[in-house]
Order: C-alpha cells, then structure tokens, then sequence
C-alpha cells in the first residue's frame, strides 16, 4: 500500500514541477491544425468512396 501512495505523490509532482504544459496560443493552433487535417482526410475518403460507388455501379449495369 505504501507503494501505491509513493507512485501518486511521485506522479503529482512530475505532472506540477517537470511537465511543460501549452500555452493557450500553443494549444489553439495545434487544435486548428487537427481540425484542418480531420477535415482534409474526410473530405479525402468522402472523394474516394464516391469514386469507389460510381465504379461499382458502372461494373454492376455492364453485367445485368
């Protein structure tokens, strides 16, 4: 047991004392670049799937 409080107290004072945490500029232009790169891939996949359903659609009427 006095192990487990041992690794807490350790843990609580790496996370306050050692851990350099964003600065808000910091952690709104990395959201900014996620959000910009989630909205890329969508739009990616979106463009394939399409591409991929049309294909489909053009093998299945050449075969009925």
């Amino acid at each position: 047991m006095n192990s487990i409080i041992t690794y807490c107290k350790e843990s609580y004072d790496e996370l306050v004392h050692k851990v350099t945490w964003p600065t808000n500029k910091e952690l709104t232009s990395q959201a900014v670049l996620v959000l910009s790169a989630s909205i890329i891939i969508a739009l990616l996949v979106f463009v394939v799937d399409t591409a991929f359903e049309e294909l489909m659609k053009l093998v299945y009427s050449l075969f009925n």
